[in-house]
C-alpha cells in the first residue's frame, strides 16, 4: 500500500503555556512552532508527496502550509474532520498542572481506553475515527497513484499516538508509552497483511529513501540492508 507520513503540528502558544487547547479556535503556531514545521517541510522536500491531509484546526493547517511551501509538485490538500483533536470537553482550555490534580488524570495515564472526557469524547472513539480516516485516505491514494504513493497527514499528539499504537498492534492502554513531539515525523505503511512502522517521533534525518523505492510488504528476516549508503546530510 501507499506510505503515510504522520506529522504533528508545530508548537503553539497553548503548548508553550501548558494549556490544553483541544478544539479551541484561533490557537496558532508560535515562532518556534513555525520554525519546527518549516524544518519538517525541508526534510519532506525530497519526497514528491501526492497529498497533504490536515486536521481542520488552525495549527495543523499552518503546519500543512509550511510543508507545502517546500513541495515542487501539486499535492492535493483535503481537510478531514476525523483527524481533528480529541474533544476534551470540560478539560479544554484548562491548565495541565490543574488537570493533573483531577481523578480522571490517572486514568488517562494508565487506562485511556476507559476514558470519556466530561462533556467530550472517549479516547477509544478518537482512535477509531482517526485510524479509519488514515486507512481510508491511504487506500484512496494508492488506488489513484500506485503503491509508491507517499502522503502526509497533519494531526495532533494524542491522535497520532493512537494511530501509531494501532499500527504497532498495541492496546490503547499502552499508547502513553509513545512520544510524539511538535512537528515530528512518523512513518507507517499499511501492507496487505499488516502495517509496518518505519519511524516514530523523528525531527531530523534524510527522508530521500522514501522517494527511491517502494517498500516491501514483507518484513526482511534478520532486519535487511536498510536504505542505501547514508548521505552526508543524514543525521
Amino acid at each position: 500500500m501507499a506510505t503515510v507520513i504522520l506529522v504533528r503540528h508545530g508548537r503553539t502558544t497553548a503548548n508553550a503555556t501548558g494549556v490544553l487547547a483541544g478544539r479551541t479556535a484561533g490557537v496558532a503556531l508560535d515562532q518556534i512552532g513555525r520554525d519546527q514545521a518549516s524544518l519538517a517541510g525541508e526534510r519532506l522536500a525530497v519526497v514528491p508527496l501526492v497529498g497533504v491531509v490536515s486536521s481542520p484546526l488552525e495549527r495543523c493547517q499552518e503546519t500543512a502550509k509550511l510543508i507545502l511551501d517546500h513541495q515542487t509538485g501539486s499535492p492535493v490538500t483535503p481537510v478531514d474532520v476525523d483527524l481533528t483533536e480529541c474533544d476534551y470537553g470540560q478539560w479544554q482550555g484548562r491548565n495541565l498542572h490543574d488537570l493533573a490534580q483531577e481523578k480522571l488524570w490517572s486514568v488517562v495515564q494508565t487506562q485511556p481506553s476507559a476514558v470519556v472526557f466530561p462533556g467530550g469524547e472517549s479516547m477509544a472513539a478518537m482512535q477509531a475515527r482517526a485510524v479509519a480516516a488514515i486507512r481510508r485516505h491511504d487506500a484512496a491514494f494508492e488506488a489513484e497513484h500506485g503503491p509508491g504513493a507517499v502522503w502526509v497527514a497533519v494531526s495532533h499528539g494524542d491522535v497520532i499516538k493512537s494511530i501509531l499504537a494501532d499500527a504497532l498492534g498495541m492496546h490503547l492502554d499502552l499508547f502513553q508509552r509513545i512520544t510524539v513531539g511538535p512537528a515530528s515525523v512518523s512513518i507507517i505503511r499499511y501492507g496487505t497483511g499488516r502495517p509496518s512502522v518505519h519511524a516514530t517521533n523523528t525531527d531530523g534525518g534524510d527522508l530521500a529513501w522514501l522517494a527511491e523505492s517502494i517498500l516491501s510488504n514483507d518484513a526482511p528476516v534478520g532486519g535487511g540492508a536498510g536504505p542505501q549508503a547514508p548521505r552526508s546530510s543524514r543525521v
